[in-house]
Formats: structure tokens, C-alpha cells, sequence
């Protein structure tokens, strides 16, 4: 199979890179560079590597692949609010403009990176994919709004799904510490304490950042019928977490570390506890490789080796959208 992959030097896809090589497919990978040298690890090299804005894809370009995979966006509910006229050029028109390129040039299956935040204030428990839409960021309109408009264009020659994520977190070779497991994890290994900027009580769908691209190959290998213009949640039931039981999960590997509410932000009002039973009809066996507690580990043991500072928590590196402040130069909003 010839994916293409949009976003691949990002947070998600040096993992989606490497598990699809790993399954044999043939990979383009489609990047702006912004975030090039934000990375901590060597990323994987595609198969066939553009440096440029996924707007700009050619028909060319887009020939000739089974599937595209969207992952590229502006990543947050911050950025998302920093930038909101690019957030709606880039995630919104842009993604809609690049599925009805990949119909026109025959791409056959068309997977969009969407996000369990399109639930927004959640209006009950165990949200699934028939519950009301309260989307509160331009992030979250931006995702649910493509959703939309790519569905009117599924057809027998066009098969597009809709990959709910829950909160990313975890060790990728790109990482990112602006993520609520991630910041409270290197908190704590840094400053020695644990800084709750709510009350602790939202809650929040956690899933590995490698498991989420573990789901994209799963949707690109599935059968069409099974996938076809669905969108689905991606998680686990068992993986709904408040702010507050993550802290604990921290405080478990790091004792000594306090927890410590500062309210900075006061009352969050993004609280959303997710369904993913539809995830496990689609996709028949398809499971979480990590807990947020192996996870934990896991990017603790990746701290140590790589002599995770102070400085490199309060810095630019790992935090996108101290990043994007520095090159919002190089974007330009399209008309």
C-alpha cells in the first residue's frame, strides 16, 4: 500500500512512519518543518519526503496512493485560540480542500486526525459518537466542521473515516510537554511538584500517541465497508481520567513530588468522559498497547536518559505553541 501522510514530522506521525514501513506499506511524508528542530530522537525518514504546506499538494502528488492520512493541524486548543483565523484556514478549509483533491486524484481512503475535544463540555458520561457536539475552541470546531463537510463527499470511489483521538500523550521522538499527562509527569521530575492548573475534576479520554497511530494503520488495513465514512472514538473506556488521578499516577513514580493546585486557569470547562465501544466493533480486536501508567514509565525512563532539565521545560523545544509564536512569519493565512 502507498500512504501519504500529512504531518509526519509532527507529535503522532514519526510513529505512524515507522509502523507503517514496519507493515511493508510505502510511505510520502508531507511537512512544513516547522517543528524540525523540536525533535529529541532522530525521526524516521519517509519513503519519499515533500517539505512543503499539504495546501500546496499537487493532483501529481496525490496520485498514485491508496490512502492519505491527515494528520497535519494546528495541534491544540491554545494554538488554536493564539491563531484562530489559521486554525480555520489550516484545519478547516485546508483539510476539506485536501479531501476533495485525493477524491479528484483517486485516492480511494481518506483517514482525518479528528479529536475527542469536539465533545467539549460534556453534557453527560461515556460520551460515544451519537452524543451532542459541544465544541468550545476553534480547535474543536475546526475538527468537527471538516467531519461534516468530507462526509458529503463519500461515494463507492471515496471511502473517508474519522479518528476521534482522545488527549495525546507519551514518549515520540518529536515530544511534546504541552500535554496534560506529559506537563504533569515533567513538572514533577523538574520542579519536584506536581501543578494542577484546575480544580483537578475534569475529566479527560488519555491515549498513547503510539496507539493512535497503531489506529491508523488498523483503519488503513481494514476493510472498506468497515471504516467507511464513520467516525469513531479512539481510546479505551478504562482510560478516562481526571486531572486529578493522573497527578496521583505521578505522585506513584515520583513520592517525594507534591501535588499542588495552583488555579491559575480556574474552572475548566472542557470535561468530557468518552465511549469506545464503536472502536472495537469496527476494528475487531484492535487494543491499547499502553495505560497511562505504562506510558508514565515509559517517558520517565526516556527523561532520565536524555537528562530532561528545568530548562528544557520551561523552554521552546517541547512546547508547540511557544514555537509557532516565533514562526508565525512563515504561515500565511490562505484566502
Amino acid at each position: 500500500m502507498k500512504v501519504l501522510v500529512t504531518g509526519h514530522k509532527g507529535y503522532i506521525g514519526p510513529h505512524v512512519v515507522k509502523l507503517f514501513q514496519n507493515a511493508g506499506h510505502q510511505v510520502t511524508g508531507v511537512d512544513l518543518n516547522l517543528f524540525e528542530e523540536c525533535a529529541w530522537e532522530n525521526l524516521p525518514t519517509a519513503d519519499n519526503e515533500l517539505s512543503k504546506d499539504f495546501r500546496d499538494l499537487t493532483m501529481d502528488e496525490l496520485s498514485g496512493h491508496d490512502c492519505v492520512i491527515h494528520l497535519a493541524a494546528i495541534s491544540n486548543d491554545p494554538m488554536g485560540d493564539l491563531v484562530e483565523d489559521l486554525t480555520y484556514a489550516n484545519n478547516l478549509r485546508g483539510s476539506i480542500d485536501l479531501a476533495k483533491k485525493s477524491k479528484e486524484a483517486g485516492v480511494p481512503r481518506f483517514l482525518f486526525s479528528g479529536s475527542c475535544s469536539v465533545y467539549g463540555k460534556g453534557e453527560s458520561l461515556d460520551l460515544d459518537e451519537t452524543a451532542n457536539l459541544n465544541p468550545i475552541t476553534a480547535y474543536a470546531h475546526s475538527k468537527i466542521e471538516t467531519e461534516k463537510e468530507v462526509k458529503k463527499m463519500a461515494d463507492d470511489n471515496f471511502a473517508p473515516a474519522y479518528l476521534r483521538n482522545a488527549t495525546a500523550y507519551g514518549h515520540s521522538p518529536n515530544l511534546r510537554i504541552d500535554l496534560v499527562v506529559n506537563n504533569l509527569l515533567g513538572c514533577a521530575f523538574v520542579n519536584g511538584n506536581i501543578q494542577i492548573k484546575s480544580d483537578g475534576t475534569p475529566w479527560r479520554p488519555l491515549v498513547h500517541c503510539k496507539d493512535i497511530a497503531r489506529a491508523f494503520l488498523a483503519f488503513a488495513e481494514a476493510p472498506r465497508e468497515a471504516i467507511f465514512n464513520k467516525a469513531v472514538n479512539i481510546g479505551s473506556n478504562e482510560e478516562n481520567y481526571q486531572v486529578k488521578d493522573v497527578a496521583d499516577i505521578v505522585q506513584k513514580l515520583l513520592p517525594d513530588a507534591e501535588i499542588v493546585y495552583t488555579n491559575e486557569v480556574g474552572e475548566d470547562p472542557r470535561n468530557y468522559r468518552v465511549n469506545f465501544d464503536l472502536l472495537s466493533e469496527v476494528i475487531p480486536g484492535f487494543k491499547l498497547e499502553y495505560s497511562v501508567e505504562s506510558g508514565m514509565v515509559e517517558l520517565f525512563d526516556k527523561f532520565k536518559e536524555h537528562n530532561f532539565s528545568k530548562e528544557d521545560f520551561d523552554g521552546d523545544q517541547f512546547v508547540r505553541i511557544r514555537t509557532l509564536k516565533h514562526k508565525l512569519n512563515k504561515l500565511e493565512v490562505a484566502q
